[in-house]
């Protein structure tokens, strides 16, 4: 009896394994370039750019929840390597961010739609990863994110040679939060059309191919030229 069931369904539990085997090989190459974030810190720039590719790729191949079984499966193995801290903060911002861009590539969305909501979970997922820190940590890091935002100021006065003209403007802490926040956004824009830069070369050959980018943004991600 249990071999006519398993016969009468060898189509379906193949399809079933498959997709098993995919989200577990794909959420370990997750948690591996997420550990290597830590123990690397020299190419933790190359690592952050691969860290939602893995699950983004999850979710066109074997659409459906994929993408969020990976992500689920990840969180679980990283709390057991790094504690149940580390762990879970794999989900702010690179989980969501991978989540997001597998549906919306999937779902063949305009590049324009996935490249702004990614920048703003992107964004949403930093704030939420450096207050958490704070908490668990007891001190106010974003003291830092505005230490970092006035010196991105004293460097453009510097560039356009302000120091030495008569003004009396200094920026206050409102200020500082202001550009602190723009930096933040400024930089999710430009991780958020990289991935999707490097997803639009690779992914093609992994039988996964992204729409075809905009008019406006094709001389960005275009390899003819090389």
């Amino acid at each position: 009896m249990i071999r006519r069931t398993f016969n009468s369904k060898t189509k379906i539990t193949k399809l079933e394994a498959i997709s098993l085997m995919e989200t577990s090989y794909l959420a370990a190459t997750t948690s591996l370039i997420y550990v290597a974030l830590f123990y690397i810190p020299f190419i933790s720039s190359f690592l952050r750019i691969a860290l939602p590719l893995p699950l983004a790729l999850l979710q066109l191949r074997r659409k459906k929840k994929s993408a969020f079984e990976g992500t689920v499966l990840s969180v679980l193995l990283l709390t057991a390597l790094l504690g149940p801290v580390r762990g879970p903060m794999l989900i702010f911002p690179y989980g969501l961010l991978a989540i997001w861009l597998g549906i919306a590539w999937q779902k063949k969305m305009s590049w324009w739609f996935s490249w702004i909501g990614g920048a703003f979970i992107g964004t949403f997922g930093f704030l939420i990863r450096v207050f958490l820190l704070s908490f668990l940590l007891g001190e106010n890091l974003w003291v830092l994110v505005i230490r970092a935002s006035s010196s991105a100021i004293e460097a453009i006065f510097s560039l356009f040679n302000l120091i030495g003209w008569d003004i009396h403007f200094v920026p206050d802490f409102n200020h500082l939060q202001i550009v602190a926040v723009f930096l933040i956004i400024l930089q999710e824009l430009v991780y958020v059309i990289t991935l999707h830069a490097i997803a639009y070369w690779i992914f093609p050959r992994l039988k996964a191919p992204l729409p075809e980018p905009p008019n406006l943004l094709n001389s960005l991600v275009a390899l003819d030229s090389f």
